[in-house]
């Protein structure tokens, strides 16, 4: 199977895919960039008055926060993954596994249109994430009995 063959037979479904994925990406990004408005956490926990604000209250818009600016560094991250989709596309590799070349199944681009690995080296790369796990893939499938059982 050539990389036109696992990007959807060269039909431009893949190329359609990505670039509706970066752009609802960018605008998640846009809207998520307006919400943060740009102040810092000073500013935005600072009282238009001279009572007190509760410790609980600081430490909920505190969380609030970092959870928005931790989905903004996802989507940010993400937004990368599809870019550099977008350029293997135009280099001739997309649908070709990054680690052993093999092309990735069609199936699988569907699911991650931005995967650069194949089922097998992402289970890899998963096992490699997750130290103290034995990963059957990893193993060479010694360990079929007992999938990902720790060690």
């Amino acid at each position: 199977m050539s990389s036109d063959d696992a990007q959807g037979a060269g039909d431009g479904s893949a190329e359609r895919r990505l670039t509706a994925e970066r752009e609802r990406l960018s605008e998640l990004r846009r809207s998520l960039r307006q919400g943060l408005s740009g102040e810092s956490e000073n500013e935005s926990l600072s009282e238009l008055s001279d009572v007190d604000q509760h410790p609980a209250d600081t430490g909920t818009e505190t969380f609030n926060r970092e959870r928005d600016l931790g989905i903004l560094d996802s989507v940010e991250a993400e937004l990368a993954d599809v870019e550099s989709a977008l350029g293997r596309l135009d280099a001739g590799t997309y649908g070709v596994c990054e680690a052993c070349g093999r092309p990735i199944g069609p199936e699988r681009l569907e699911a991650l249109p931005a995967t650069r690995f194949c089922v097998d080296d992402a289970e890899l790369s998963a096992a490699e994430a997750a130290p103290g796990v034995v990963h059957p893939v990893a193993t060479g499938g010694d360990d079929l009995r007992e999938p990902g059982r720790p060690i």
